[in-house]
């Protein structure tokens, strides 16, 4: 509905299977705008999703996500396979729009048609995604795209929200940015399913490794039953140098899914994930709406002490009739 216009789902997702971009691109900005027919567009969508493999790629700022994500584009449309791309920047402080780096470092796909790539805003989610994004990642999967790929906004520690989304997590790494030890405070080592040493032609890069390859060893001891071993690989992205044996451990990461049923796994992880983000937005949308006043008179018996805050938040979750 733009104004009073209903809009027909039904033709626009259509059209957006038959590969026409205006149609995709439409179908993510009613995510985005959290528009008032997002029910009926998802509900369309859904009989159509659960194809596409999903690759996060992230890391600290700086280690090249971007450049590293436009030689893996090029890579995978050589292997023949259409590929989106959501690429999550930060908000502007003054529209709460992306700033649309990511698709301006990768204009060069922009005209080719087995490639769709959309900027979106963090609009203040942390963990380094935008909130639309699982739904947007249904729009491009629902389109046909054989490979989706995420990179995340950047912004060191809160990048691990990643891994909800991806069946593939690709951290990147580079040297003489104390990526190490950011790593190991990020958690990384847990999340990351491929490790990438980027710009590996400065110097520094085989430490980077080397230490790498310490403390994801470390990190294995004691973990018995099947265990997929992280590769860690080098690269120099500018110049697609290493770019190839990145797609070979995807693709190899994605067989050892398959194999070892890990692949439904993650996948119920990441509806799981969806499905409890949206029962909390709706939650905090009701409390921002009709349940403001009912959140003010408890928050006053709370501080004045005759109300204790988990029966004030009971209340709050359960809604009318008491407060309706």
């Amino acid at each position: 509905m733009i104004g009073s216009r209903l809009i027909d789902v039904s033709e626009l997702v259509d059209r957006a299977r038959e590969g026409q971009p205006r149609a995709v691109g439409r179908l993510i900005s009613l995510v985005e705008d959290a528009h008032p027919q997002l029910r009926e567009v998802a509900a369309a969508l859904a009989p159509f999703t659960g194809r596409a493999r999903v690759i996060g790629l992230t890391g600290p700022p700086g280690v090249g996500k971007s450049t590293s994500t436009s030689a893996l584009l090029t890579s995978l449309r050589a292997d023949g396979k259409k590929v989106g791309v959501l690429a999550v920047d930060p908000s502007s402080p003054f529209s709460g729009g992306a700033l649309l780096g990511d698709r301006i470092r990768m204009r060069e796909h922009a005209t080719d048609p087995g490639v769709f790539i959309r900027s979106m805003a963090t609009r203040g989610h942390l963990g380094g995604l935008s909130w639309a994004a699982p739904q947007a990642l249904r729009v491009l999967d629902a389109a046909g795209f054989d490979v989706v790929l995420v990179e995340t906004v950047g912004v060191g520690q809160s990048e691990v929200d990643v891994v909800k989304l991806a069946d593939t997590t690709v951290v990147l790494l580079a040297p003489g940015m104390g990526d190490g030890i950011q790593a190991a405070k990020a958690g990384v080592l847990e999340i990351a399913d491929v490790f990438v040493v980027n710009k590996a032609d400065r110097d520094g890069a085989e430490a980077t490794v080397r230490d790498l390859k310490t403390m994801v060893a470390m990190s294995r001891k004691g973990i018995t039953g099947p265990l997929w071993r992280q590769p860690i690989l080098s690269t120099v992205a500018s110049t697609m140098d290493g770019i190839a044996d990145v797609v070979g451990a995807l693709a190899a990461h994605h067989d050892w899914l398959v194999a070892h049923d890990r692949l439904v796994e993650r996948r119920h992880r990441r509806a799981r994930a969806e499905v409890e983000a949206i029962a909390l937005e709706t939650v905090r949308a009701r409390i921002d709406g009709p349940g403001d006043e009912a959140l003010n008179h408890l928050a006053a018996q709370v501080a004045a002490g005759s109300l204790d805050p988990y029966t004030a938040a009971d209340h709050l979750v359960a809604g009318p009739p008491w407060w309706g």
